[in-house]
This record gives structure tokens, C-alpha cells and sequence, in this order.
């Protein structure tokens, strides 16, 4: 067992997120205690982690007794600290998903924010002791960063149903866009949007585009609206920088 500046925790919500901490935390050398109901009073601990529904932090906050040295702690992306006064806060947000079957929280992305500058520290530590890599979001910019998030992973299983809905048309299983799929991530990761972007956009062959667009309106019409958006979104990733292409085409 490793040691953490943090001695412990408790947490409250015994949801995803709460499960996954309290069994993932202790073995980072931090003690936990909980998961307990949202009407805890923090008895006993110093630092108290609300891993509850965005709706429920205030309540589960107020019922909080306030004390010289609390902290207490959300794990919202979305929402500031305010919402968690007259507490000390600081706010621990990973940025992954959490499966039924628990979660991994090495080499995630973690928003970090405090009211206070140890709250701030208790938050890189919590998020460090777990192997994620922090980055601190001021409350001016949770909502954008939580947008961010939500257009890079649950956009993005959007966007691959609709092809999975069109590939269906001409036979195969999603399974042989898998591979496609996995390597314009890990361009885009690798160097950004407009060198990873490829395809006919990207070279200027807009008569395929246009027979492209004629398949989508005949055998999915209610995708073409998204198609045109993407279609003109990519077109202006395209002209933004002149590329070498890094992916596949």
C-alpha cells in the first residue's frame, strides 16, 4: 500500500462513482469511511466527498455540520462551488466512465478546483493518489469544460450510431468500422484535428461527398440534416491549416 498526503476521506453516495472510489482510494493509502447516505453529517472527518446526482449536492452539503478545517468536496463536472457553502470546498471530477463492473482510474483526466488553497492541494493529492492527471477548472469554466466532455464521448457514440444506422442499409455489421473508427481517435489524440482529418472532404472531392449526401437522403433521410453539419464543420477543419495527413483515408 502506498501513503498519500491525505489521510482519509468519507464519502457520501453509494452510486457508481461513490462505490468505485471507496474501493479504489484505500489501496492509494487513503482511508475511507462510507459510502454513507446523503443525510450524513460528516462525524468525525475532516474531508467529506459528495459523489451524489448534481440535483442532490446542495442537500447532502447542508446536511453537513460546518466546522474550522471540514472540507467537503463534490464530483460534479458541471457544477461550481458555491452550491457546497459555507463549507471549505474543492470539487474532484474524473473524467471517464464508471461501469457497473467498477472503474480504472490510472491515466484519466481529473477537473480540480478549491475554494481555499488546501483545498485545492487535498484535490490534485486525491486525484494524483489515483493516478489521474489533474487539471484545475475555475467555476467560470465548468460549463464549457463539462460540454467539452460530452462532445468527446457521448456525441461521439451519437455519431457512431448514425453510421451504424446507414452501414446497416448495405449489410455489414458496425464491427468492420471498429478498426476505422479507433485510428481517427487516436490520430486526433495524437495530433490534433486538423493533421489527423482525412477523407474526401479533406481532399477536395466533394463530387463524392455529394453522392455521399444522395445515399444518406435515400436510405436515411432523417440523417442528412446532421450530415450537412458535419459535412460544413469539416470543410472549415479542413481549410484551417494546410495538413499532412497522419491517418488512414
Amino acid at each position: 500500500m502506498t501513503t498519500s498526503p491525505v489521510p482519509g476521506c468519507a464519502i457520501v453516495g453509494a452510486g457508481r462513482l461513490g462505490t468505485a472510489l471507496a474501493a479504489a482510494l484505500p489501496a492509494a493509502g487513503i482511508a475511507v469511511a462510507g459510502p454513507f447516505g446523503r443525510g450524513f453529517d460528516g462525524a468525525g472527518h475532516d474531508i467529506v466527498l459528495l459523489c451524489v446526482p448534481d440535483a442532490q449536492i446542495a442537500a447532502a452539503a447542508a446536511a453537513i455540520a460546518p466546522r474550522d478545517g471540514r472540507l467537503v468536496g463534490h464530483t460534479s463536472g458541471a457544477t461550481g462551488l458555491a452550491v457546497l457553502a459555507p463549507h471549505a470546498a474543492f470539487g474532484l471530477h474524473p473524467l471517464m466512465t464508471v461501469p457497473a463492473a467498477g472503474a480504472v482510474f490510472a491515466g484519466a483526466g481529473c477537473a480540480t478546483a478549491g475554494t481555499t488553497d488546501r483545498a485545492r492541494q487535498v484535490a490534485a493529492d486525491l486525484a494524483a493518489a489515483l493516478h489521474m492527471v489533474p487539471a484545475e477548472i475555475a467555476d467560470a469554466d465548468r460549463a464549457a469544460y463539462h460540454a467539452a466532455a460530452s462532445i468527446a464521448s457521448n456525441f461521439l457514440v451519437t455519431l457512431e450510431d448514425a453510421a451504424e444506422q446507414l452501414l446497416a442499409t448495405a449489410g455489414p455489421d458496425r464491427a468492420v468500422l471498429v478498426p476505422l473508427v479507433r485510428a481517427a481517435v487516436e490520430n486526433w489524440a495524437a495530433h490534433g484535428g486538423s493533421q489527423a482529418l482525412t477523407g474526401p472532404i479533406a481532399r477536395g472531392d466533394e463530387a463524392t461527398v455529394d453522392r455521399q449526401r444522395a445515399a444518406v437522403a435515400e436510405r436515411t433521410p432523417d440523417l442528412v440534416p446532421l450530415f450537412d453539419v458535419l459535412a460544413d464543420r469539416t470543410r472549415a477543419l479542413a481549410a484551417r491549416t494546410p495538413r499532412t495527413p497522419a491517418g488512414v483515408a
